[in-house]
C-alpha cells in the first residue's frame, strides 16, 4: 500500500511552502510529520536560493494538535516523554532555523498544531481561526514548548488562562494580544506575499534579528545591548551591507546575496 506523505513541500519562488497533509483527520501531527518536517528543514538549509518559509495546513484546520491514534501506543511517562521530545525537536529546529518562518493558520490550531504555530517567527490567521492548547481538559498540558512560548508571547495572565481552562483564543483576540501578526481572508496568499518580502531582504541580517531577539529576552538588558552592538559589527563587514548602501544611494533596490 502506498502511503501518501503527511507533509507536502512545494516551492514558491524562493520561499518554501510546508502543508500539513492529513486534511482528514485535522493534520494531526505524529512522529511521521516530524520526521518530514526534519526531511524539509534540511532541504531547505542546503538551498542558499530559499530564504523564507511558509507552514499552513491543508483542508479546514492548521493542526488540531498530536496524533491521538499515536499517543494512544504509549504505555508509560517514559513513552510519553520520547513523543513530545521529537516534536519538540522539530519545533526547536524549525525556531532556531536561519531562514525567517511563517504560520499561515488557516482554521484549528490546538496543542501540538498551536505549538508548532508557536516556533515560526510570524503568524498570519484566518478570520475564522482558533488557538488553543485544550490539553487542560485531558489531565495534560502542552509538553513540546506551549508553555514557555506563550509565557514569551503574551501576558502572564493570558497564557495562564488558555493553559488553565483551555479555552482558544479568536483571531481578533489573538491579534489584540500581539499572537499573530496579521488576519487575512486569503491566509496562505498573505503569508506568501509576506514571505516574499522577507526572502527580498539580506538573509544574515534577517538571521541576526532573530537571533537578537530570541537570546536577548533571556538577557539582561546590558548584556542584551552588547550581543547586538557585536552582531550588528559583523553585518558591517558583509557584502550585503555593501549592497544595501549602493542601493540607498542610487535610488535602485537592492539585490541581496546573503554574503
Amino acid at each position: 500500500m502506498i502511503v501518501e506523505p503527511v507533509l507536502r513541500v512545494e516551492r514558491h519562488g524562493n520561499v518554501a511552502l510546508l502543508t500539513l497533509d492529513r486534511p482528514n483527520r485535522l493534520n494531526a501531527i505524529g512522529s511521521d510529520t516530524v520526521a518530514l518536517l526534519h526531511d524539509a528543514l534540511d532541504s531547505i538549509e542546503a538551498h542558499r536560493s530559499l530564504r523564507a518559509i511558509v507552514v499552513t495546513g491543508a483542508g479546514r484546520a492548521f493542526s488540531a494538535g498530536a496524533d491521538i491514534s499515536e499517543l494512544e501506543t504509549l504505555r508509560s511517562g517514559a513513552d510519553f516523554s520520547r513523543f513530545v521530545q521529537g516534536l519538540t525537536g522539530a519545533f526547536d529546529r524549525l525556531a532556531a532555523c536561519a531562514t525567517p518562518s511563517i504560520a499561515a493558520i488557516n482554521g484549528l490550531a490546538l496543542g501540538g498544531g498551536f505549538e508548532l504555530a508557536l516556533a515560526c517567527d510570524l503568524r498570519v490567521a484566518a478570520p475564522t481561526a482558533r488557538l488553543g492548547v485544550p490539553e487542560v481538559k485531558l489531565g495534560l498540558l502542552p509538553g513540546a514548548s506551549g508553555t514557555q512560548r506563550l509565557a514569551r508571547l503574551l501576558p502572564a495572565a493570558v497564557a495562564k488562562h488558555m493553559l488553565m481552562t483551555g479555552a482558544p483564543l479568536s483571531a481578533e483576540a489573538a491579534l489584540t494580544h500581539g499572537l499573530v501578526n496579521a488576519i487575512a481572508d486569503d491566509v496562505v496568499g498573505a503569508a506568501l506575499e509576506l514571505a516574499g518580502v522577507l526572502a527580498a531582504g539580506p538573509p544574515l541580517a534577517l538571521a541576526v534579528a532573530k537571533r537578537l531577539v530570541d537570546e536577548g529576552v533571556e538577557m539582561t538588558l546590558a548584556g542584551g545591548i552588547v550581543l547586538e552592538r557585536e552582531t550588528v559589527s559583523g553585518l558591517f563587514e558583509t557584502a550585503d551591507r555593501v549592497e544595501g548602501i549602493a542601493a540607498f544611494v542610487d535610488k535602485r533596490p537592492p539585490v541581496f546575496t546573503g554574503r
